[in-house]
Formats: C-alpha cells, structure tokens, sequence
C-alpha cells in the first residue's frame, strides 16, 4: 500500500450518525417534556438542519447560529412553544455520547494505524466531535481530529485541508487518502487538494457528480483491498 496518512471522515463513513441523530434528538426532546410519536417532528427537523449545514459549509451562515436556528425553525414550524437554545445544548450533551460504529470501523482503523497514521476530518463541533471519538474506542488509533470548527473553514475549502495537513506527523500528497462517503465534501475536496480519495459508497449509488473518487468501497471491510488495488 503506498499511503501513509488516513483521513477519514467521521459521520456516516465510521459513525452511524443517522442512529446517533435519531437517538439523541429523541433523547432531547422527551427532556423537553413531549410525550407520544416524534416522528413528524424529526421529519421536519431533517431538511432544517441539513440545509443549515449546507450553509455553513458554504460560508454563509456560523456555527452558533446553526445550533440554535434548526431547533427554533424545527419548533416554529410545528407550533412548538419549546426553547431552542435549551434544546441545542440537550441536543449536543447527548449527541457526544449516543455512538453507533459501523460494522467494520475499529478493526479497518487499527488495521490502517499499524500501517501510517490515521486522522478524522470532519465538518462538525470540536468538543462533540472529540467526544464522540473517544466514546467510540476509535480514539486509540486516531492522531488528530481535524474538524471545520476549530479550523474556522469546512470540507470542501482547501484551507480546512491545509489546516488538516499541519495536524499531522507527516504529510506527504502522494501519499494521503481520504475515505469518506460525502463526494460533494470528502472526494471533492481530496481532489482540490491533490491528494487521492476513496468514496464509501454502502448504498452503491451512481456518481453523477463532478468529484472524481481515485477508488470505491461498498463497506469498510472493502477499504483496505481498495486502497491496495491503487498502488498496482
């Protein structure tokens, strides 16, 4: 294998974030006091906070605003008289420490430690990120956490790469990968950096983006014959 820095990104790629979101907002809410099905709730809380996110990677819009603005617009649009600032700061305390692994996850980063070093670049909080790695037992075989808060720029911006690329040991572009399954964030980013990338792809979707991934994996067991494949 010719690479020696791994970064991965954490949600969705070693993180079942849809199960710790599910959980955690759930969690949040019942501390507010509501009772019975939450699931329409949830179903407008989704496109709120994604649309959000998609701001503040695009530049437009802070961190701090985002914490807030989706549960006040969650609430807002169900006629909620709930407080959103308290409900974001439920959210995050419980966010932290609701981790889900995907299948794969702790094995494939002790397999990669052993080989070079692996970093987690991720466009969320710093202290909720820090947390959940460590809640994860991924913290053992991760360097650093690189993530758009402290860095001030958020995945695909090549200066939230740059800023990654100073965290670790060594770096070397020929010899960096990302994995990560966002192609608009992850493999677009790789590709503006210079660097190689691999597209976790669980759901063997059809890439009719622009970002050109240098390889493809299904599950995480696929990663390392993947990135092996590459160096042939």
């Amino acid at each position: 294998m010719k690479h020696r820095l791994f970064l991965f990104d954490l949600d969705d790629t070693l993180l079942d974030f849809k199960a710790s979101e599910r959980l955690s907002f759930t969690r949040t809410m019942r501390q507010l006091g509501l009772d019975g099905n939450l699931d329409a709730l949830f179903t407008t809380y989704q496109p709120i906070n994604l649309a959000l996110w998609k701001g503040l990677e695009a530049g437009t819009v802070s961190k701090d605003f985002l914490k807030v603005e989706r549960f006040r617009k969650t609430f807002e649009a169900q006629a909620l008289d709930l407080d959103p600032a308290l409900a974001s700061r439920l959210y995050l305390e419980l966010l932290a420490d609701s981790v889900v692994l995907i299948d794969g996850a702790r094995e494939l980063c002790a397999t990669l430690a052993g080989i070079g070093e692996v970093g987690i670049i991720t466009n969320g909080i710093e202290h909720v990120q820090a947390q959940r790695v460590a809640s994860s037992g991924l913290g053992e075989h991760v360097s650093f956490v690189s993530t758009s808060d402290a860095c001030g720029h958020a995945k695909p911006d090549v200066r939230f790469f740059e800023y990654t690329a100073r965290m670790a040991r060594a770096f070397a572009h020929h010899d960096t990968v990302i994995v990560g399954d966002r192609l608009d964030a992850d493999i677009l980013g790789a590709n503006r950096f210079g660097i190689d990338s691999c597209w976790y792809n669980p759901g063997r979707l059809a890439n009719t983006s622009g970002a050109l991934p240098s390889c493809e994996a299904a599950t995480l067991h696929d990663i390392v014959p993947a990135l092996t494949a590459l160096a042939a």
